[in-house]
């Protein structure tokens, strides 16, 4: 089918097409010959698998992103496709196409395949340009130039648009004397010493009567005529239409970087996933290895206190079973790291008066820095109490106080302040609204970088040298903080050294004053006689329990199992206390409480576990005896229990 142009009498024929098969799921392109020949790719891309940018690559930069946009539609989930874009081949020329396709979905209802037709309509676009240009003559300004002449011929209207005084002739030379931002000359030939492939341009210019800054198009024919030729050809104003095409261009970057931004979100979110189920993993294991760890500390502390009591008194054997348990002991504060990491130590909840706790320190704080640290106390005073555990925050104090004596190697002055502060929701991120007393440990030394401040609290990440940290320091701190509801929190840059606070809720109630410390457990110098059934699935654990209560003048009977315990118990109702361990198979340690309880109700119960999760439902007789614990420790949780039954 042809058409006659309305302007020049220029002939278009429909286009070629092509088509194209875009294989969602493997992310490849198929397309046809005539497809490869719009895109000027050649021949041989028709029989290959193409990259799916091969789609995107060809296309104008002005239309690309508007193109990707609405193929982002289609894979995700849209069903029809209809554009028209500009294509430039490998010589440079700009075609104009209309692509149409749709969406194939599975069963689903997912997007699997994407195929559609490719036509060229170049011709027709510059038919309706032309058209357009004949329907509103009015504002078209028209101009013949005949090579080898110093004037063209023009029109009122094109001197109208160029600012210019109203004339039917004007030299070549005034008409380009007109300022133009970009784009060639107005009348192409006087300058240029050439004949012009085309005439179709558009440029900016400063009007000459009043400076307005306009767009114009132009748009003609070359008529070579012999050794010579003639321009014939019409300029228009299109400055709306390129005001639309910039707010339309901005329109389509805004839509391209929120889909960036989008894709740069969810992208994080991901990442946070991954990181919260790694750490998740990471915690888990840690936790297990720390409670298997608690039950091989127990039965070697256990082993060298009753060792202890039994070997000849010879200083060089007692020597050798203290620095043994020296060993166990400092062991043991390495698996409370890793349970506090993992969130799953226990916890002694007691009230505390925390400027009174840093005071009863400030003489290990300062020994444990040494002479070039000085140590600056700052409280604000009438703090209110908080509750924790004072052996595990004494513990977090003390790592902080060192964390900040290695950041200044030189050393100068550590800083450790409190603060009561009522925090809104999103004051601190990560802390609920409420009232937190904070304790803060500045330091003034080398500081951290973004990337190092952001896995600070990672466990066993550490910037100190080969055995001088485990890298549990902080996310043990970290672990505590949550497990009390607070949050710990870092800030910090390279050379302007580093704050780590602590943030703690405030006990309930308006109390003020000093620390409340539980007192030490001593031996007893005598003891009531007792009978106790011992219960463990771990037969080391349980020998040595056993012997422990032995030493202490009391009768054992052992269980390896719950169903064990349980039938001891029906069989001996003289059985004064019931300890058994927290994690068993088949019948946990709170299961056999219920069970115990059934049988005798007024059965004292000692459960004891490193882990710090045990379900809150508990019975009120059940008392709870961390690992490993001591002889001491049992001796006492034996009192406690004893104790709460005669006030009942």
């Amino acid at each position: 089918m042809t058409k006659t142009d309305p302007i020049g009498g220029l002939m278009t024929t429909t286009g070629a097409s092509g088509t194209w098969n875009w294989d969602i799921v493997t992310d490849s392109l198929r397309i046809d010959t005539h497809f490869a020949e719009l895109y000027g790719l050649g021949s041989q891309a028709a029989s290959e698998d193409l990259p799916t940018r091969s789609f995107f690559q060809a296309i104008h930069p002005d239309d690309r992103a508007r193109i990707r946009i609405a193929v982002a539609g289609i894979l995700a989930g849209a069903e029809l496709f209809s554009k028209e874009f500009r294509v430039v081949t490998p010589d440079g020329t700009t075609l104009w196409m209309h692509g149409r396709g749709q969406s194939h979905l599975d069963a689903n209802d997912e997007p699997i395949r994407f195929t559609g037709l490719l036509v060229d309509v170049t011709e027709r676009k510059r038919t309706e340009e032309h058209l357009r240009i004949a329907q509103t003559a009015g504002g078209i300004g028209t101009f013949e130039y005949i090579d080898g002449y110093a004037t063209a011929t023009v029109s009122r209207q094109f001197c109208r648009l160029l600012g210019l005084h109203p004339a039917n002739v004007l030299p070549a030379q005034t008409i380009n004397s007109v300022l133009q931002l970009d784009g060639p000359s107005l009348i192409p030939g006087p300058r240029e010493g050439c004949i012009p492939d085309s005439l179709d341009a558009e440029f900016r210019i400063v009007r000459k009567d009043d400076g307005a800054l306009r767009w114009i198009a132009r748009r003609g024919e070359v008529i070579r005529e012999g050794a010579g030729y003639r321009l014939i050809g019409v300029i228009y104003d299109v400055t709306q239409a390129k005001e639309q095409e910039a707010a339309l261009r901005d329109l389509n970057d805004t839509l391209e970087s929120r889909v960036e931004e989008e894709v740069a979100i969810r992208q994080q979110a991901e990442e946070a996933l991954r990181q919260a189920q790694k750490m998740e993993a990471v915690g888990q294991l840690t936790g297990g290895i720390a409670h298997d760890f608690n039950n091989l500390l127990m039965a070697i502390m256990s082993s060298m206190t009753l060792l202890r009591k039994r070997v000849p008194a010879d200083p060089a054997l007692y020597r050798l079973i203290d620095n043994a348990l020296q060993g166990a002991h400092r062991g043991a504060a390495l698996t409370q790291r890793m349970l506090a990491f993992a969130r799953r130590q226990d916890l002694t909840s007691e009230r505390i008066g925390v400027d009174a706790l840093i005071e009863g320190m400030r003489d290990l704080v300062e020994r444990t820095l040494g002479p070039a640290w000085s140590l600056d106390l700052s409280f604000q005073t009438n703090l209110p109490q908080i509750v924790a555990d004072t052996n595990q925050l004494e513990m977090a104090l003390l790592n902080l106080a060192v964390n900040a004596r290695d950041a200044m190697p030189g050393g100068g002055i550590i800083r450790i302040t409190t603060e009561y502060r009522r925090v809104a929701e999103g004051d601190i991120a990560g802390l609920a609204a409420g009232a937190y007393v904070g304790l803060s440990v500045i330091d003034t030394g080398e500081g951290m970088g973004p990337e190092t401040l952001k896995r600070a609290t990672e466990p066993f990440f550490t910037t100190k040298g080969v055995g001088k940290g485990t890298g549990l320091g902080l996310s043990m701190i970290h672990g505590l903080a949550k497990q009390l509801n607070g949050i710990f929190t870092l800030a910090s840059a390279v050379g302007k050294g580093t704050t780590a606070t602590l943030w703690l809720p405030v006990a309930g109630g308006d109390v003020r004053g000093a620390v409340s410390v539980a007192p030490k457990p001593e031996l007893p110098s005598h003891a009531q006689r007792l009978k106790i059934l011992a219960v463990d699935d771990d037969s080391l654990i349980l020998m040595n329990t056993a012997a422990l209560l032995e030493d202490l003048g009391h009768e054992v009977l052992e269980g390896n199992s719950g169903e064990e315990a349980l039938d001891l118990l029906r069989d001996n109702p003289d059985i004064d206390i019931l300890i058994t361990d927290l994690a068993m198979p088949n019948m946990t340690g709170i299961e056999l409480a219920d069970h115990a309880t059934d049988i005798r109700a007024d059965l004292p119960i000692i459960l004891a576990s490193g882990y710090g999760d045990v379900p809150t439902g508990a019975q009120q007789r059940i008392i709870r005896l961390g690992k490993p614990f001591g002889q001491a420790i049992l001796a006492q949780a034996i009192r406690e229990a004893m104790g709460r039954i005669k006030s009942q």
